[in-house]
């Protein structure tokens, strides 16, 4: 996976002439390689850019981030130096949904803000709640992943990957789960929220609640699935993130219906 001078940032499919750069931010525990199949989705004035936390695969050596503002901090001071004469749309999945809005907030306090958030798989500000899957200890974490479906169960199963895997995911769980979002706080740009029909940890009533962390346009969708319904609808959500982004689907990759 190619990098950019940043360790936070990586392009899969480098497009220098893009005007837009699509940033995603993973979900607990997840990597930037979870947006890679995106790279090939996307139309060619489109960039995808793809957020790696510290404490896993190359950054494997590198301490968790402590807390929310530290992680989207860091996020946000990235962005900044990375191509500034292009339109950035973010988008996020599950705590990469807080991510994504707390990057936007501080983007948009220097004047730099994004053309467009999107949120998945996470109740709005005002609906989010503590959490105490970061104080069970590996077998019980493994098991809330199995739950969510979407980490692999062999890779679970493995004593050797766990051990590898389950640290990280233990901290971004502690950093989500004791994250207290200013529910005050709206960004300026557009906001989209999507999720599963069969999502329990973002229901549609949890995803609507992201209304009131915008003062500008709101929408959301909802499609077939759970949790991670976003792997099996890769193409819908792809589509919806570049309606975001002003593009549209390239012809080689028409949208399931």
């Amino acid at each position: 996976m190619t990098s950019t001078a940043s360790p936070w940032l990586r392009r899969p499919l480098p497009r220098p002439a893009a005007r837009v750069s699509l940033v995603c931010c993973p979900h607990a525990g997840g990597s930037a390689a979870f947006y890679t199949p995106w790279a090939r989705l996307l139309p060619p004035d489109v960039e995808l850019v793809a957020v790696q936390y510290p404490g896993r695969q190359d950054r494997l050596t590198e301490p968790p981030a402590g807390s929310m503002d530290e992680l989207a901090g860091a996020v946000a001071e990235a962005l900044r130096g990375d191509r500034p004469d292009r339109e950035h749309v973010l988008f996020g999945h599950s705590m990469g949904a807080s991510v994504a809005w707390e990057t936007a907030l501080r983007l948009e306090a220097t004047g730099a803000g994004p053309r467009h958030v999107v949120v998945s798989g996470r109740p709005g500000p005002g609906r989010q709640c503590p959490g105490t899957v970061h104080l069970r200890d590996d077998d019980g974490l493994a098991a809330e992943l199995r739950r969510l479906d979407g980490t692999h169960a062999d890779l679970l199963a493995d004593p050797e990957i766990r051990a590898v895997l389950l640290p990280a995911v233990h901290a971004d769980y502690r950093l989500v789960e004791t994250y207290r979002p200013d529910t005050a706080a709206r960004l300026r740009c557009p906001l989209t929220a999507l999720t599963g029909d069969r999502d329990e940890e973002a229901t549609q009533t949890d995803t609507a609640a992201w209304r009131g962390a915008t003062s500008g346009a709101f929408s959301s969708l909802v499609l077939p699935g759970g949790h991670f319904y976003l792997v099996a609808q890769v193409e819908r959500v792809v589509a919806a993130v570049l309606d975001a982004c002003g593009a549209s689907v390239p012809a080689s990759h028409p949208v399931l219906p």
